[in-house]
């Protein structure tokens, strides 16, 4: 939290936009009366004065509204967010001494544990200063479980903490005791939280809360916000029947970004991601800045960007590594180096990318396209992070495609264009887990539950039988499950108060609270002798049993040899080997958001908008003019063409890969019907493939492209598809109907498959509009298969779709086609052999003649 010198800065204009209601601003003398003296000559003797934003958030808080505030990086935004609470806490604990009462005064939530240190450790800035006797702790998932019951005996005034320790605070017993005291809740970094399942589960739980502590206001805050009002309503307790939203406060626009993208000495890649080709130009850069981030999208990636790295530190620059996967320890050791100044560069994933202040950050790396307007906006904060310095980024495209990804990213971020996708109606998993933890706290009415979850705005709309059912399913398993004594999980007592069956059921809750459903994972255990040793993180259970004793991978920035499995652990040594295998991880991958998507489409349509683009990739785009056409926009270019004995269709929607390989399944079973024998077909962001034995040059595109096929194909398709058995599985996970962790024992990947594909089958057959099948329909509809999306660009290029046949491959099909019949080949060597493959594409894509 640096707070800038702010003279000269014009005081913010609250404008709020429909459906949040208009506020005038505030006089400048009512303005100045909010703060106290004691705070003002603070701001002073820093040569400082408080923001307009800060004053607003005062002026709310003593009025009792809840408040979003929305501030660029640098402006204050977090110590807007705690100066109400400060002001109060001072007037509360003058002269009380050491023996006042422990009671939370102020509960502060993040989605990052790094972050909750972070603002913990620069919030005591200001309380000494001030010379406050305020308590500040944090608790996280990393936190002993002694100090954790110290906490609940003796309260902190300031709780800084995450969504799934709230949620576990809701299910333990006495926690209305708790937060009977509660005055002030802020969420940070609240649009990060909000579209997710962990947003589903935080607004439940502050409902919950909110029954304890009626008086409480919330605050949230943000950098970077798309659909404000939606957000503002997202924060505060809703009235039945009705809609109410929270203040919007505007904090003053900082210095404009500054966004390079980087033209590498090198050859542009046609396909691959590992961006090793720009890395000599991205060690230059971190040679000449004082410190840099150097992010990159996966875990898999940031392994290999950092063994890369080091490869050609020459100078020996202290060079870090931080993801989730590596274990506390490891992770809180770079952050400690990052705050004393001690790093030059830490490659890291969005584990740093949510409002953590290191204030030596002066570049920030962009390995690879960003996705996104708002998540690169967000990354690039961390640098020089004051309000009036600007912000400096680079992006390292890691192939063609990328490049104009990333020109589009560029132009969104100096329009300050923010993406993101709506807000929707809260998930019923998340839901059953919610009504099981409180049943595993202090229990709870129906009636009452039904109205306090309707009052948390994901769930608003929510109608009695659901909850009803959802209620049944929770306490008995529902009509398909009730005989089995395994999910007969809450009892009713007499008068009227659910619990949990049994301790142990709770502690078995508690054990499993959250919504984030990694792939199974190991702990990775190294040892000089394949005994004892300590642990480095963890990684996922399939891409260990791959490897075979005697393999090396590299993790936490080591070569490490694989040793056997042994309890749940990954049991390696420290080896040296100039060839190891990369860890692949199934999740993390971030989907290319519709906006930049729409701007792709639009600059690959122009070559009036390619001046700035590289010129590799501009011969590239101008070979694909005059050997086929550029794709339109509005439309949908397809091209078909025949290669070694197969013939080909490849069409350009630029709708992110998850929606091109729903396509593609809908595209191949209606191909089947049409008896021109597909093959298969594979998809990347930007195109899809789709191969058979048959010539497709002569198909009605119109028809084959239909809106219908969203229709009886998709189901019949999801109806015996394994995507779906994987869906269930997540979602059977989160509402506690499968428990991946048992006191003293965890189960396995195979474990958990096997209980919920059985489980999945009996409500298929018994019971087919279950609840949980309702919510993994949902999940794959709007997540695995971006059905939404699918069905707008379907409706996009209804009537607009352009055939080109082709006699050979066009230069824009060569990313995709170089995904067909890929191995699983794991980092350096993956992109080499993609690099080999693409010769030939490339020689026949360019051929004269």
């Amino acid at each position: 939290m640096v707070i800038p010198p702010c003279a000269g800065i014009p005081p913010t204009r609250n404008v709020r936009t429909d459906p949040v209601r208009r506020k005038q601003d505030m006089p400048k003398r009512q303005a100045a009366d909010l703060l106290p003296e004691r705070f003002a000559d603070w701001f002073a003797s820093r040569g400082w004065r408080a923001r307009s934003h800060q004053l607003d958030m005062i002026a709310a808080a003593q009025a009792g509204e809840d408040a979003l505030l929305i501030a660029p990086t640098g402006g204050g935004k977090t110590l807007g967010g705690f100066l109400p609470s400060l002001i109060d806490l001072a007037d509360r604990i003058d002269g009380q001494g050491p023996t006042r009462p422990h009671a939370l005064h102020t509960l502060y939530i993040s989605p990052l544990k790094a972050l909750s240190v972070d603002v913990a450790r620069n919030l005591m800035m200001p309380v000494e200063e001030l010379g406050l006797d305020v308590r500040i702790e944090t608790r996280t998932g990393d936190t002993s479980a002694s100090k954790r019951q110290r906490q609940r005996a003796s309260p902190p005034d300031i709780l800084l903490t995450t969504p799934e320790q709230l949620a576990l605070f809701c299910a333990t017993a006495n926690a209305e005791a708790f937060f009977r005291d509660l005055q002030r809740i802020i969420i940070d970094e609240v649009h990060a939280l909000a579209p997710q399942k962990r947003g589903d589960l935080l607004a439940l739980d502050l409902a919950t809360i909110q029954a304890w502590a009626s008086g409480a206001t919330r605050a949230g805050l943000s950098a970077t916000v798309a659909d404000e009002g939606g957000l503002a309503r997202w924060l505060v307790t809703q009235p039945v029947g009705g809609d109410r939203f929270a203040r919007l406060v505007r904090g003053s626009a900082g210095a404009r970004p500054q966004v390079e993208i980087l033209d590498p000495t090198e050859r542009i890649p046609w396909a691959g991601h590992s961006g090793l080709h720009a890395l000599g130009d991205v060690y230059a850069r971190i040679k000449a800045a004082k410190m840099a981030l150097v992010f990159v999208n996966t875990r898999s990636q940031a392994e290999l960007t950092f063994q890369a790295l080091w490869a050609l530190n020459d100078a020996n620059l202290p060079i870090a590594l931080h993801h989730g996967s590596l274990s506390p320890e490891k992770r809180r050791k770079v952050e400690k180096a990052m705050a004393e100044g001690r790093l030059k560069a830490v490659v890291c994933t969005s584990t740093l990318d949510l409002g953590i202040d290191w204030g030596d950050v002066d570049l920030v790396v962009q390995m690879g396209a960003p996705k996104g307007s708002s998540r690169l906006i967000q990354r690039l904060g961390r640098s020089n992070h004051r309000l009036d310095t600007p912000s400096m980024a680079l992006l390292a495209p890691t192939n063609r495609f990328e490049h104009l990804e990333c020109q589009a990213a560029r132009e969104a971020v100096a329009e300050n264009a923010l993406d993101g996708e709506p807000l929707g109606a809260g998930t019923l998993d998340v839901l059953a887990q919610h009504i099981m933890g409180r049943g595993c706290g202090d229990g709870f009415h129906a009636d009452a539950l039904f109205d306090e979850i309707r009052s948390a705005t994901p769930y608003a709309h929510l109608d009695r039988d659901t909850f009803d059912r959802l209620l049944d399913f929770t306490a008995t398993g529902g009509y398909a499950l009730n005989t089995y004594e395994r999910f007969r999980r809450l009892v009713r007592r007499k008068d009227g108060l659910w619990q949990a069956r049994t301790p142990q059921i709770a502690q078995r809750y508690r054990m499993n609270v959250g919504t984030i459903v990694e792939a199974p994972m190991l702990d990775v255990v190294v040892s000089a002798r394949g005994r004892g040793g300590h642990r480095l993180g963890q990684i996922e259970e399939w891409f260990v049993e791959q490897l075979s004793p005697g393999d090396t991978f590299v993790f936490a920035g080591q070569v490490l040899r694989f040793v056997g499995i042994e309890e749940m652990q990954a049991r390696v040594m420290r080896a040296a080997d100039a060839d190891p295998k990369v860890p692949s991880y199934q999740g993390g991958k971030f989907p290319l958001s519709t906006y930049l998507a729409e701007r792709v489409r639009d600059l690959v349509q122009h070559p009036g908008q390619w001046g700035e683009l590289p010129g590799q990739v501009r011969d590239w785009l101008g070979l694909q003019a005059e050997r086929s056409r550029l794709p339109d926009a509005h439309g949908l270019l397809v091209e078909t063409f025949p290669r070694a004995g197969r013939h080909y269709l490849v069409c350009y929607p630029f709708e992110g890969r998850l929606a091109h390989q729903t396509l593609g399944m809908l595209l191949t079973r209606r191909l089947e019907r049409m008896g021109l024998q597909p093959m298969g077909f594979v998809a990347n962001e930007y195109a899809l493939s789709v191969w058979g034995l048959r010539d497709l040059s002569g198909v009605d595109f119109d028809r084959l492209f239909d809106e219908d096929m969203m229709g009886d194909d998709l189901d019949a398709w999801l109806a015996e598809s394994q995507l779906m058995k994987r869906t269930f599985r997540n979602c059977a996970v989160i509402a506690g109907l499968i428990e991946r962790r048992f006191p003293g024992m965890e189960k396995s990947g195979r474990q958990v498959t096997f209980s919920t594909d059985l489980i999945y089958d009996v409500l298929r057959e018994h019971e087919p509009d279950h609840v949980l099948l309702r919510a993994a329909w949902h999940d794959a509809a709007s997540g695995l298969l971006d059905i939404r999306r699918l069905g707008e660009a379907l409706s996009r290029v209804k009537g607009r779709i352009s055939h080109v046949g082709l006699d050979r491959i066009s230069p824009l099909a060569v990313p995709v086609m170089l995904e067909i019949g890929k191995e699983a080949v794991y980092g350096e060597g993956h992109d080499s052999i993609l690099e080999d493959a693409a010769e030939d594409l490339i020689a026949e894509a360019i051929r004269v003649g």
